[in-house]
């Protein structure tokens, strides 16, 4: 039976959405329901903004990590 809203989805959804979005790319449907919850939301926005904030610091660990120069000096 399909569901009365097919783009409705839950904050839990969502922020799995968004995690598996770091992933991999998502389906079409899941890309449209994501954009709509968060536009409605008031909590899943800051989350997104939390996941991005932790992917942006991962990004400058990884290039500090690999990073030749002699840190010990």
């Amino acid at each position: 039976m399909m569901s009365a809203y097919p783009l409705r989805r839950s904050c839990k959804e969502v922020s799995a959405l968004l995690i598996a979005r770091e992933d991999r790319d998502l389906p079409l449907r899941d890309r449209l329901a994501l954009r709509l919850h968060l536009a409605m939301c008031e909590a899943c926005p800051r989350f997104e903004r939390q996941v991005l904030t932790m992917r942006n610091a991962m990004k400058q660990w990884r290039q500090y990590a690999n990073d030749p120069v002699d840190r010990e000096n």
